[in-house]
């Protein structure tokens, strides 16, 4: 499942925080991966900071206890742009380095 969270600009270093604790622990944002972005990089409101990762229904569980004080769940609509947009830009990166390494 995908999982994408939302939080005001403002509270980004508390938002990266949270994400960074504990890199080794099981589970860990760390070795699920994650993508936060600004908004107004993937053209959203450029007054928030969205994180976008895919997860296991366990560890979809993890995040939303984890993050509740410091984000929360984009709406289906805004999810789903938020994720094709990093998608989009994942496939364009993976395309950039296949034309450099033929």
């Amino acid at each position: 499942m995908i999982l994408v969270f939302e939080a005001p600009i403002s509270g980004k270093a508390k938002l990266l925080s949270v994400l960074e604790a504990d890199p080794y622990g099981n589970p860990s944002f760390s070795r699920n991966s994650y993508k936060v972005k600004e908004g107004l990089a993937i053209g959203q409101d450029k007054g928030k900071v969205f994180v976008y990762m895919k997860a296991t229904d366990s560890f979809a569980a993890f995040a939303r206890e984890k993050l509740k004080e410091v984000a929360v769940e984009c709406k289906p609509e805004v999810a789903s742009a938020v994720a094709k947009a990093i998608e989009e830009e994942e496939s364009n990166a993976e395309i950039g380095f296949g034309s450099i390494f033929g």
